[in-house]
């Protein structure tokens, strides 16, 4: 045999020896792929979702970050917000990384393409905090959880806000699922205003010159009550058509709840109702104190919107594996989620079983404006509970 062989046959029995290695290892592991916007246009949502994941984790095992004597591993997937890049991402990550589980995304358009993935590998996705009713809608597989609020959540909580004889209302959203699938459910969730315009804007939209102008035109000469009713998502600011005065023409702005630097934007609109996903302040319960007491002090600032999301889904993973003593098989996770209640910064939720969609709170609030305060300050009128919304159940797959 000569030398270049013999190291060959070396180096084949090596990888062999390895492979029991390998299998113990993850074997003693649960791997958890964590699919979201590290950077893109919903950058800010993603990140706040990674820091309440490993909070949530951190909180859920009580510091171990082990269940059932398995260390749990976060593999962290930037989709930079494209549904392509996402979808093969999370193909990388059930294939080659052996995921057992998969968390995310941040993008509505990105959620969607993710969700056929799933199903192709039969691994659960847990979608947080990716919002568009047709996730858990028509585009639904047995694969797919959601921790986040939906669309309709989101609407069904608004329209208490709004929804009165006499009132009529011009939306403005963003041109892409999160934006369509809102203001779909806001419509249905509308049983006395009337909605009189739709206007849709690319993602990327700076400039809401001619969106407000026409937004104007259709409502100046309603009578009544006048109401621009904003979904929108990123970092820019429709609030600026404010700028334009609608108060011209006895037109308010109304918008549900956002993240703190968007809140930034709501102080031009004091009073303004709607209603929110969560709120630092909000919630009273062991969950919520510990994530405000433990971010203020690691990171100098409140938990956010989505922090609180990454929180709630870490805890369900974590309640779900403890139920299973750690077993990761798909079937089992499924029969075990399917409604499974669980705590949350929000409080109790509980995952439907005709769709897996987490029914929960949702927050009435008044914007208050307080010069002491960087942003606008949601004021809780009154938590609407999970059981007085009427969340339709869209799927249309066993």
């Amino acid at each position: 045999m000569t030398l270049s062989s013999r190291r060959l046959v070396l180096a084949a029995l090596a990888a062999a020896a390895a492979i029991p290695t390998l299998a113990f290892a993850q074997a003693k592991e649960i791997r958890i792929a964590h699919v979201y916007s590290k950077t893109g246009p919903l950058e800010a949502y993603g990140k706040q979702t990674q820091a309440g994941l490993m909070l949530g984790l951190e909180y859920a095992t009580q510091g171990t970050m082990t269940v059932a004597g398995k260390k749990l591993v976060v593999i962290e997937k930037d989709d930079q917000g494209k549904p392509d890049v996402g979808k093969s991402l999370l193909a990388t990550a059930y294939g080659d990384d052996k995921a057992d589980i998969a968390v995310g995304p941040s993008s509505s358009g990105v959620a969607l393409a993710l969700l056929p993935v799933a199903e192709e590998y039969k691994k659960v996705l847990l979608v947080e905090p990716a919002v568009a009713d047709a996730i858990t809608g028509d585009k639904w597989n047995r694969y797919i959880f959601r921790t986040g609020r939906n669309s309709s959540q989101d609407a069904i909580s608004n329209a208490v806000a709004l929804d009165q004889p006499g009132v009529s209302i011009a939306t403005m959203a963003q041109d892409y699922a999160f934006g369509r699938d809102g203001v779909k459910a806001f419509k249905d969730a509308l049983k006395n205003a009337k909605v009189v315009h739709e206007e849709y804007l690319p993602q990327a939209t700076t400039d809401f010159t001619a969106g407000a102008q026409r937004l104007f035109d259709a409502l100046k000469d309603k009578p009544g009550r006048k109401v621009i009713f904003i979904v929108w998502a990123g970092a820019a600011n429709p609030f600026k058509i404010a700028d334009l005065q609608p108060e011209r023409f006895g037109i308010e702005l109304a918008s549900g709840g956002n993240i703190l630097p968007q809140l930034a934007n709501y102080k031009v609109a004091p009073g303004m109702q709607g209603a929110a996903y969560y709120y630092y302040e909000i919630p009273k319960n062991p969950a919520n104190q510990w994530l405000v007491t433990e971010h203020q002090k690691r990171f100098n600032a409140p938990p956010d919107f989505f922090t609180a999301g990454g929180m709630s889904a870490a805890m369900a993973l974590v309640e779900a594996l403890k139920k299973t003593n750690g077993d990761t098989g798909s079937d089992k996770l499924i029969a075990t989620m399917e409604g499974m209640s669980f705590d949350t910064p929000k409080g109790k939720m509980t995952f439907r079983k005709e769709d897996h969609q987490a029914m929960q709170s949702m927050y009435h609030f008044k914007i208050k404006v307080d010069p002491k305060v960087a942003w606008a300050v949601p004021e809780l009128v009154r938590e609407i509970k999970p059981e007085e919304m009427n969340v339709p159940i869209r799927n249309t797959r066993p």
